[in-house]
């Protein structure tokens, strides 16, 4: 799942939530060539990494047989069978070649690529050659010439088509597979599905599956469309694209709640701007505050959101999310207190155990502008740091011992320790940092400006 993708199940997660509803997960994989049992797993992997977790759908409760698309052939088969007998649709003998060529002469034409039924009355004759060459007819629905579908859309108000615009459309394919928009929207009415956000791209989708619904007697779903949620070159984000998925970003370290946070406010105004749960964004969320302009995503935004995540998150999680690898330079014992000293500080895992290495390892680079202000503290400054430190002074008591001694107060004295201990202009609060420290650094890197 990219982003995209992601924004989507979530705003139907907190609509159903928010309004005390069911959640379904289903899986629309009736187009072979583009679906597999890996392509699944990894849906439902990336849905429970963020949290959202479905009340119907493979693997819960529900009434539904399946909520595999591929294993309901037989529902959606009885159904078209339906719609025949009550003369919605009727078999086309147009090849792949020859719809490509209609197709091209109306637009040479200037006229719209709107089916006109002619082949849906060839002789009997001619259709029996075409059966017994290995032919087979696709099916469509038959749309009336006059007239309009209307319905009213949850984030776009009104909505009206046309008939006449939109043309007899393909329900079943040559090859006997189901089109998405006809299993889609009998699925939504046999599952009672009463509320489906999805994005714009499937707005002229609707009046077909209007309908399709219409015409069988099943329940028509309130749909709302969402804008497109585009990259920064102002194209939609889709995985043909090249846009980031999810497993990406959580190889990368970022945790799933920087992620909801962000993407639910891509789209979405809140009323609220801190960092709120899964319950908290639920309780918030409205559909009428979902706006129709599109939205662009922002990487210093998720960024941000991801800082946030990780300043809010508990101890033991923080310290699942960084991982072995990042904490291996920090001593068992003093894993507890490193993490909740760099915790405000640290975005990734990576920055994590950079913050260990620097720690809890000896050797330190320095860069010659920092080295220019370590030698303008003098030695004096940090052979009485150093002093104050074997003797077990802590960071009030060192300041003033060093005072005593030099006169250096205040950013005259923070300072130039920072950079000694560090290497850096800012981090962690030095008290805690002086404490997490082992001893033999600090005495190390205080004597080596108190010597040079």
């Amino acid at each position: 799942m990219h982003l995209g993708n992601a924004r989507t199940a979530l705003f139907n997660y907190l609509l159903a939530r928010s309004a005390g509803g069911r959640f379904v997960l289903r899986i629309e994989d009736t187009d072979a060539a583009r679906s597999s049992d890996e392509h699944r797993r990894a849906i439902e992997d990336d849905m429970r990494w963020l949290g959202l977790d479905w009340d119907e759908g493979p693997g819960a409760a529900g009434e539904a047989d399946s909520y595999r698309q591929s294993e309901r052939k037989a529902i959606y088969e009885e159904l078209l069978a339906r719609l025949q007998e009550r003369g919605f649709v009727y078999p086309c003998w147009r090849s792949t070649e020859e719809l490509k060529a209609f197709r091209a002469e109306r637009m040479a034409a200037g006229r719209p690529p709107v089916y006109d039924r002619e082949w849906g009355k060839l002789p009997d004759s001619e259709i029996r050659a075409r059966g017994q060459a290995g032919q087979r007819p696709a099916l469509r629905f038959q749309v009336p010439e006059r007239g309009a579908v209307e319905f009213e859309d949850l984030v776009r108000g009104t909505q009206r088509f046309g008939l006449a615009d939109i043309g007899d459309f393909v329900v079943r394919r040559a090859d006997g597979s189901s089109a998405f928009f006809f299993v889609n929207a009998v699925d939504d009415g046999l599952m009672g599905i009463t509320h489906a956000l999805r994005g714009e791209d499937h707005l002229s989708n609707t009046a077909r599956q209007v309908l399709i619904l219409q015409a069988l007697d099943l329940p028509l779903p309130r749909y709302g469309h969402l804008p497109m949620l585009l990259g920064p070159d102002g194209s939609p984000l889709s995985k043909r694209r090249g846009s980031i998925d999810l497993s990406t970003l959580q190889n990368a370290g970022y945790m799933p709640a920087a992620i909801v946070n962000y993407i639910a406010r891509l789209g979405h105004a809140f009323d609220i701007g801190e960092m709120l749960d899964l319950p908290g964004l639920a309780a918030h969320f409205d559909v009428g505050r979902l706006g129709r302009a599109p939205a662009h995503f922002d990487e210093a935004q998720l960024r941000h959101w991801q800082a946030q995540a990780v300043h809010h998150c508990e101890r033991a999680a923080l310290a699942a999310w960084a991982g072995t690898d990042a904490l291996a330079d920090v001593p068992a014992s003093s894993r507890d207190a490193f993490l909740g000293l760099v915790q405000p500080n640290v975005v990734f895992p990576a920055d994590v155990a950079r913050w260990a290495r620097l720690l809890f390892c000896g050797g330190l680079e320095f860069e010659a502008t920092v080295r220019d202000q370590l030698q303008t503290a003098g030695v004096d400054f940090f052979a009485a740091c150093a002093e104050a430190h074997h003797a077990g002074a802590d960071l009030k008591s060192m300041a003033s011992v060093v005072r005593e001694a030099t006169g250096a107060r205040g950013r005259g004295f923070f300072m130039p320790l920072r950079l000694a201990l560090t290497g850096l202009e800012h981090g962690p609060e030095l008290g805690p940092l002086l404490r997490v420290m082992p001893p033999e650094i600090v005495t190390r890197r205080l004597q080596r400006w108190a010597s040079a």
